[in-house]
């Protein structure tokens, strides 16, 4: 943000709870640590009230996609001017190490001794299905391919929501070492680029391909150059970005990493304040006063 030059003042970053909600006490612009998966229906109001602001929401696997999955749904879903960031270490930290709605299945934790039984959220794939106009997803080990999507998501106008893998050192140490170890992540990030067909690998030796609706890894000399995906971040049929988000089903295998999607449409915020200036303009300034009292009153004595 100091490289593009945005102002700290200009810059709100709200948190939920977690580990991950701790982020606002970490920079130095306003914030708020706010409840329990709240964030973004705080991130709303404060982001409608005032669109001069750079407002940032910062979640976790937990905060976001347990207590607070309706919060964030229809935050997307409303298209509100925010910056959603989910950092995703598959458990929870804070309350140290119960399952969470992204670990696998099989996890054994303190909440789930014998493993858990529970099927896990794909983000990735939950909030194209919201509706969100920009998807995203980058790695706390990878600070240069991070700061390429944290500048992507700041220059999208409307909800922007990116997915970060994250290691927790903790409570589930290594949960990404297919993506972030040095002898196994050239064979399984799949870097995702606009325009160009979808290939990875040392020595791009493997590419994705359209099998029907669903996206699957082959061996690039196995097909020729016409059937490689060329990867399409404005498909907005979003049949390309969702099946790119099922490519993987955890972080045990080659996973993409980029921009899935990024859809510009009019946001709420604009549309709500266009709104408020018609109505005043065609009824004229409104009075509380009058309002409180103009239905249903009681005098108590």
């Amino acid at each position: 943000m100091a490289e593009m030059g945005v102002p700290r003042e200009k810059i709100v970053v709200v948190s939920g709870i977690g580990c991950s909600s701790r982020f606002p006490y970490y920079v130095n612009t306003y914030g708020m640590h706010s409840i329990h998966g709240r964030a973004p229906a705080i991130a709303t109001g404060l982001a409608s009230s005032r669109p001069d602001l750079d407002v940032w929401v910062i979640t976790g696997d937990g905060d976001a996609l347990s207590i607070g999955g309706n919060h964030l749904i229809h935050a997307l879903r409303r298209n509100v001017n925010l910056k959603i960031l989910l950092f995703n270490n598959q458990i929870y930290g804070l309350t140290k190490g119960q399952y969470s709605p992204t670990s696998e299945q099989g996890k054994r934790t303190k909440s789930s001794p014998a493993g858990s039984l529970d099927h896990p959220f794909n983000p990735i794939s939950l909030v194209l299905g919201a509706e969100a106009t920009f998807v995203a997803r980058t790695l706390d080990s990878d600070p240069k391919h991070t700061i390429q999507m944290l500048e992507r998501a700041h220059a999208h106008r409307g909800s922007a929501f990116i997915e970060i893998y994250q290691n927790c050192n903790v409570f589930n140490d290594k949960a990404f070492i297919k993506l972030t170890g040095k002898e196994e992540r050239a064979h399984n990030r799949i870097y995702l680029e606009h325009g160009k067909p979808i290939i990875f690998g040392p020595n791009d030796e493997y590419a994705v391909v359209l099998d029907g609706a669903d996206a699957k890894i082959v061996e690039r000399a196995s097909v020729s150059d016409g059937e490689i995906l060329v990867h399409d971040e404005t498909n907005y049929s979003r049949g390309q970005a969702f099946a790119l988000s099922r490519l993987n089903r955890g972080p045990e295998g080659p996973a993409p990493l980029g921009v899935f999607l990024d859809h510009p449409r009019p946001t709420y915020d604009d549309q709500l304040n266009k709104q408020l200036v018609d109505v005043q303009e065609a009824k004229g300034p409104g009075d509380l006063e009058k309002l409180i009292r103009s239905l249903g009153t009681w005098t108590v004595e």
